[in-house]
């Protein structure tokens, strides 16, 4: 197994399927936990120097913090369309409880800036169809920079029918170019399901693939299943690859250095080329997941 992807379990630690912060990712911002509910059982977190979100992936939940509670109606599962989700600051201690079960993701940023602990309504969510033909995929922006106040996290998550290719072109967003690129480190945690849900989804699978540059080489080609997460610390990444049969979903988390929170990318320029087949083609007709926008 390579060092940056980590298999489902793998990653796991007493109480959490997935437990990846900047210490065991080796390197200085960026983390996600994901945790299974069963009901009435409760999770307590003790949030420290990170600002963190707790995005329901499947079933509903209760988030109390600073003596605050707030009732996330969550979703059936992440391919059901955009949930309801939680904001909570920097230096906080909070608690998690499921009524009937739930999975849950815990995307965290190393913060500084102390913002309101809230609920965030899943029709805040922008929900963007991007590429088109075989390249079409969905993008909850339920906590981008225009779309979420915050201080340096960044998350969303992107639904890619059976049989078409996402993260694509290959792009990279790991030095600061003034308005083309931001350092960001990024976790992609993944989800599959074969297409309609069908019994065979226990056998679903996808790839990601992430290469260097000539100066900082990185070389990944995994196959991934429902819980397997891709650290990408530097380098293009790309394309996410859902074969024919089976859906993909994946949840997107990055936050670096930078003082203006931003996700600028630069594309493979050997491969940017394919951006403008795009104007011939239709987008995917299975898309958006979910029933919207």
């Amino acid at each position: 197994m390579n060092e940056w992807h980590r298999k489902a379990g793998s990653a796991s630690r007493a109480g959490f399927d997935v437990a990846i912060g900047p210490r065991e990712a080796g390197w200085d911002h960026t983390g996600l936990y994901v945790v299974t509910l069963a009901p009435g059982e409760s999770r307590l977190i003790t949030g420290r120097e990170f600002e963190w979100l707790v995005l329901p992936l499947s079933g509903r939940v209760r988030v109390e913090c600073r003596s605050k509670l707030v009732l996330l109606l969550g979703r059936e599962g992440p391919f059901a369309g955009p949930t309801d989700y939680a904001y909570v600051p920097v230096e906080s201690t909070f608690t998690i409880t499921s009524t009937a079960g739930a999975r849950v993701a815990l995307p965290h940023a190393r913060a500084s800036e102390s913002l309101p602990f809230r609920r965030i309504p899943a029709e805040e969510c922008v929900v963007e169809l991007r590429g088109s033909g075989n390249c079409s995929r969905q993008v909850n922006n339920f906590a981008t920079p225009s779309v979420l106040n915050a201080e340096s996290i960044i998350a969303c998550e992107v639904l890619t029918p059976a049989g078409n290719w996402s993260s694509y072109p290959p792009h990279k967003h790991d030095e600061h170019r003034e308005d083309r690129e931001s350092n960001l480190e990024e976790i992609y945690y993944f989800e599959m399901r074969a297409e309609g849900d069908s019994p065979a989804s226990a056998q679903a699978f996808g790839y990601q693939r992430v290469y260097g540059t000539r100066d900082r080489p990185i070389n990944i080609m995994a196959e991934v299943h429902t819980g397997d997460v891709v650290l990408v610390p530097h380098g293009w990444h790309g394309p996410s690859m859902a074969p024919p049969g089976y859906d993909m979903y994946y949840l997107n988390v990055m936050a670096g250095p930078a003082q203006r929170r931003e996700m600028l990318a630069r594309d493979d320029p050997d491969h940017a080329w394919v951006r403008k087949t795009w104007a011939t083609q239709k987008v995917d007709p299975r898309l958006p997941f979910g029933g919207r926008p």
